[in-house]
Formats: structure tokens, sequence, C-alpha cells
């Protein structure tokens, strides 16, 4: 068991492993003009989230434009027309570019099905806490994107 335990730490330690997350890495991310378009909420909670900041003394001309959607669609119905199940989509955009050139352009999309309940203040409340969880996921997206520059 030692002698696995050995093997594994002298691997990890020397195969350049580093965390994707690494701070030092994200911190460059710096652009002097960031334009939000689409969904407020979704936009706010991505610059809030991503590491990413705004520097308009910057000497390099990056933007960043965000555009994001969130979608909610019935995908079936019973015998008298009432919804049972439906799809949360959240969509976001994500554009660097440089005197209005770009240079790169990412889609990120994330969705999730689910059935629908009798109650629907705790059907609303699911579909918030559907929303933030994809919303979360995409971050994690954008961040592994952004630090893999």
């Amino acid at each position: 068991m030692k002698k696995i335990l050995i093997i594994l730490i002298l691997y990890l330690t020397s195969c350049g492993y580093q965390p994707i997350y690494l701070k030092k890495k994200l911190n460059n991310s710096e652009f002097n003009k960031i334009t939000l378009n689409g969904n407020l909420e979704i936009n706010r909670k991505i610059i809030k989230s991503v590491p990413i900041k705004k520097n308009e003394s910057s000497l390099s001309n990056n933007e960043l434009i965000l555009e994001s959607s969130y979608n909610l669609d019935g995908t079936s119905k019973n015998s008298k027309g009432e919804v049972t199940s439906y799809r949360s989509t959240v969509t976001v955009n994500l554009i660097i570019q440089n005197n209005n050139e770009k240079i790169k352009s990412k889609s990120f999309i994330k969705d999730f099905s689910y059935n629908t309940t009798n109650n629907k203040f705790d059907l609303v409340k699911y579909q918030k806490e559907i929303k933030n969880n994809l919303v979360n996921e995409i971050i994690k997206d954008i961040i592994i994107y952004i630090s893999l520059e």
C-alpha cells in the first residue's frame, strides 16, 4: 500500500500537474471594455464569479461581450392540455474582440429537463434553483476556457 501511495505522489508531482482554478493564471484577464447583453441576472452572476477585470487604461483594446439568455419550455402535455414536463436552457455567448475584430468566441449551453409538480410555489422555487445550477456550471466552463488561453 505504501509503494502505491509513493508512486502516486511521485507521479503527480513530476508530471507538471496544476489545478485548473489556479489564481495566478486567471488574474491576467483584463479587458478595456465589458459589454453585457441579454439576461442581466445571469450576466451579473458571471461577472461576479469569473475573475475578469475592466481596465480602461489597459494598453490592449480587448473587449469582452457576454450575451446570455434563459429559456423555459414545456416539453410535454397531458390529455387536459396541462404541461407535465419542462426544459430549462441557459445559453451564454462569450466573445473577445480587439478593435472590432473577433479574436475568440465560444457558446456555452446547458439544459435540464424535469417533471412538473402540483404545488406551483414549489415548482417556481425549483425552477430558480435549476437556473442557478445551470449558470454555475457555465461559470465553471468559462473559467476553464479563459484559463486555457
